[in-house]
Order: structure tokens, then C-alpha cells, then sequence
């Protein structure tokens, strides 16, 4: 039984562009975020990959992580994700071996299959992508097979490697909103993610398949498996029902392909739900957490034992950047996480 003690806390960044701000100003909260999460003790701080958008300014994550390498002392950094289909094999695998060269023990390569943008947009990236799944399949065992340094006959492995070579791999993750990667993560060996801010509906159901149909490989033993959920933590349930009212409205304003920047605060005040936006609120309703420490923290409680997990990942977006800092400075008091001056001084003592 997982119990408020051993849940691990990670943050997943779109690096949002807030109302009247630039995408510049957008990346650089996205810095500042993850120096405050390494600084409270986070986990993990993954960032995300979308394109052809004005509401996201992270395009790509490879890059953003290098820098943020700079910038943090501990915390693990990763993709949430690397669109795979986009791109070859070979060009991941060096992507991030150059990353883990650079802070050894502290990559993650989150993977999905999903465009992160619209279909033109998806072949301008890759004319060559037929969106399927046996490809994608293929992709990640060409991946595998170059962080491994498979010396494969009669293969590409056997004349090509992925460079720098070095002593340590970044962790590999399958990230997913429906349960099909799930089954992939699991025949291959790899961890797996389940994006219930995406998705609200069947994410304990597919992350128990992964655990029962989990093959283990040479660098995970035993299943591994975390959830992300949009997250507004505030300090009354006033401001909490307020950020939770303008994250519905853009949900619903998704919803209808409307992708507008996030709705400011007077946009939030002004509006009022229509009948037909019942319905929306009603879809997705399980994608958001939202409340006070208190009741954040026993949501969580509950998400991870529907999904037997012991890491959750906080998605948090606001119209205004102090509020997204104090929702993941809030949920790190929640859960007595250990900062990290802590930890430098109990290494120290």
C-alpha cells in the first residue's frame, strides 16, 4: 500500500506563455520552475515537446534540458516527451547519450507516438511518418539497441554506434494516454507514464496491464510506472476554485479546437459555464486536481493507490507565474519533501 511517506513528487512543464507574455519569458519560468522543484526536492522535471502552437514554447526538449542541466544540482531531468515518430533513432539516442555525458545519473527519455502538433505539422517534421504503431515499435528497439551498443549482425547495429559513448544510460519511459504504449513499455522492458491530464478516464486499468504483461530487460528488473495529473494547489479553496475555473475554461476552449492563450483573470470572472459546457466539465473533470494542501495531498493519496504507484507528476498552469510557484511550493509542504540544502548538509554531516 503506497502511504503519504514514500510518494516521490515530479513536475511535468509545457513552458505555457501566459497572457501578455512572450514565449522568452515563458522558457525562462520554465528555468525558474525547476530550479525551485530541485531546490523543494522533486523527483523528476520533465519538459514537453509541441509545435506549430502560440500557447506552448517548448518545441524542444532536448535542448531545454541541456540548459536546465546548468541550472539545477539534483534533480533528474527528462522529456515528457520526445515525439519518436518525428525523428530517427540514431538522432534520439546521441541526443540524449550527449545529455547523460553531461550530468550522468540524472536523464530521463520520456518517449511517445502521439504528433504533439497537427498533421501538417507532424509531416513538415517527418514526411516519412505513417503514424503507425508497428514503426514506432521498430523506433524503440533501434533505440534501445544503440544505448545498449548492440553489435547486431547483419543489422545497421553492426557498422553504426551511437556517440559519446558513456559508462551510464538515461532511464527510458513510455509516456501514454491510452493503454496500447503501455503494452509496448511493458514487452520491452522500459517504464511507463500514463498522461491522466490528457486522459481521464482507464489510467490505473492500463498501468496494471503494463505491470502484468511487464518483460524485464537489461535495464529495468521489475515494472516502473508513474501518472500526471493538472495540479492547482492554493491556500484557500477560494483561490483554488478560481485557478480551477480558468484551467476548466481552457480545457472546454481545447475541447472545441479553440487554442487560445490561457484566459486571464477577468477573462475567469466574467465568464459564466453554459449547459453545453456542463458536459465538457463533466469529461473532464478527472484530468484536474485542485483544493488546499490538505485536499490536494488526499487526492493524491487516492490517485496513487488507484494506480498502485509511487511517484505522481504535477502539471500546473496558471495565467499568473506566482501562482504557479506557490502551487508546487504548497504541494512540496504537503509532502514533506526534503529540500535540498537538507540533503547537501546531511551528506556533509
Amino acid at each position: 500500500m503506497t502511504t503519504p511517506s514514500n510518494i516521490r513528487l515530479n513536475v511535468l512543464d509545457q513552458s505555457p506563455i501566459r497572457p501578455g507574455a512572450t514565449p522568452r519569458q515563458a522558457l525562462l519560468e520554465t528555468v525558474e520552475l525547476a530550479q525551485l522543484a530541485d531546490r523543494l526536492g522533486y523527483t523528476r522535471f520533465w519538459v514537453s515537446e509541441h509545435h506549430n502552437t502560440n500557447t506552448l514554447a517548448g518545441s524542444t526538449p532536448e535542448v531545454l534540458i541541456a540548459h536546465l542541466g546548468n541550472h539545477t544540482q539534483r534533480i533528474r531531468l527528462g522529456s515528457g516527451g520526445i515525439m519518436l515518430p518525428h525523428y530517427s533513432a540514431l538522432k534520439v539516442a546521441e541526443n540524449f547519450r550527449m545529455l547523460e555525458s553531461l550530468f550522468p545519473g540524472r536523464i530521463d527519455l520520456g518517449m511517445g507516438r502521439a504528433p504533439g502538433a497537427d498533421r501538417l505539422t507532424a509531416y513538415a517534421l517527418n514526411p516519412n511518418n505513417q503514424f503507425n504503431e508497428k514503426d514506432f515499435v521498430e523506433q524503440l528497439m533501434d533505440l534501445q539497441a544503440y544505448l545498449r551498443d548492440e553489435k547486431v549482425p547483419d543489422t545497421i547495429h553492426e557498422r553504426v554506434m551511437a556517440i559519446p559513448q558513456s559508462p551510464t544510460a538515461p532511464e527510458l519511459w513510455i509516456l501514454s494516454s491510452s493503454g496500447q504504449s503501455g503494452l509496448f513499455a511493458a514487452h520491452l522492458g522500459m517504464a511507463f507514464s500514463f498522461a491522466q491530464f490528457i486522459n481521464g478516464n482507464g489510467g490505473p486499468e492500463a498501468v496494471r496491464q503494463y505491470r502484468q504483461r511487464f518483460r524485464p530487460s537489461p535495464e529495468l528488473a521489475t515494472p516502473l510506472a508513474n501518472m500526471a495529473v493538472f495540479t492547482l494547489c492554493a491556500d484557500t479553496e477560494e483561490k483554488a476554485n478560481e485557478l480551477r475555473k480558468a484551467m476548466d475554461m481552457q480545457l472546454i476552449r481545447f475541447n472545441r479546437g479553440e487554442f487560445r492563450t490561457f484566459p486571464s483573470a477577468e477573462e475567469v470572472r466574467a465568464y459564466q459555464f453554459t449547459a453545453e459546457d456542463q458536459a465538457h466539465l463533466r469529461h473532464n473533470h478527472n484530468r484536474v486536481v485542485s483544493g488546499t494542501p490538505d485536499q490536494v495531498h488526499a487526492q493524491f493519496i487516492q490517485l496513487a493507490a488507484e494506480y498502485e504507484v509511487d511517484e505522481i507528476t504535477a502539471v500546473t498552469i496558471t495565467a499568473d507565474f506566482e501562482d504557479r510557484r506557490r502551487s508546487y511550493e504548497l504541494l512540496a509542504e504537503a509532502f514533506h519533501l526534503t529540500p535540498t540544502n537538507a540533503l547537501q548538509e546531511a551528506e556533509a554531516a
